[in-house]
Parts: structure tokens; sequence; C-alpha cells
């Protein structure tokens, strides 16, 4: 009898892991829910293009200054549009991480 002694008080602790771990999957949840709806803005060529975008990296919109478009010169423009999408994803994946980390590992 002595040997099944701890398991009196391990119920209690699994249901209390249990609730736990559904509290974390609902602040996951939510953690997700927040980031498509939040949006990052990059710009490059000093502000000649910007592009914004969801932390789920679907791009909202992309502003470009009549200045920056000289048909003369369309892959400095395409340049510039593309390192503006790639810093905007850098920043999605960085408030993503920021956001999502304290979950990373468990498995949920």
């Amino acid at each position: 009898m002595g040997k099944f002694g701890g398991f009196g008080g391990g119920m209690g602790n699994m249901q209390q892991l249990m609730r736990q771990a559904q509290k974390m999957q609902q602040e996951m949840a939510k953690a997700k829910e927040e980031l498509a709806e939040l949006e990052v803005t990059a710009v490059s060529g000093g502000g000649m293009v910007e592009v914004t975008m969801t932390c789920e990296k679907k791009i909202v919109s992309i502003k470009i200054k009549p200045e920056a478009v000289d048909p003369d010169d369309v892959e400095m423009l395409e340049d510039l549009i593309v390192a503006a999408i790639n810093e905007a994803q850098k920043l999605a994946d960085e408030e993503t991480e920021k956001r999502m980390g304290a979950f990373s590992g468990l498995g949920l």
C-alpha cells in the first residue's frame, strides 16, 4: 500500500496540468488571431517604396512615390519593391516570434 500512496494526489495534479494546457492553448489561439490582424510596414529607397503586410505575410498595400518611377530604370523600382517586401517579412517574423515564442517547444 505504501508504494501507491503517491497516486492519491496525482489526479489533482493531472487535472491542474490539463487546465494549464487548455489555458495555454486559448492564449496561443488568441495570439494567432492578433497576429492575423497585426500589420507591419517596411520602406526601402529612403521611403520611395512602402509595403504593409499582416504577420501572416499577406500584403495589404504597396505604395510607390511617383519619383521612384523611372521608365529608363524599371529594374531599380523592382529591386526597391523586393527589398521592402523582404523587410516587411522580416518584421512580421520578428513580431510572430515575440508573440508566439513563449509557446514554442510545447507541442500545442
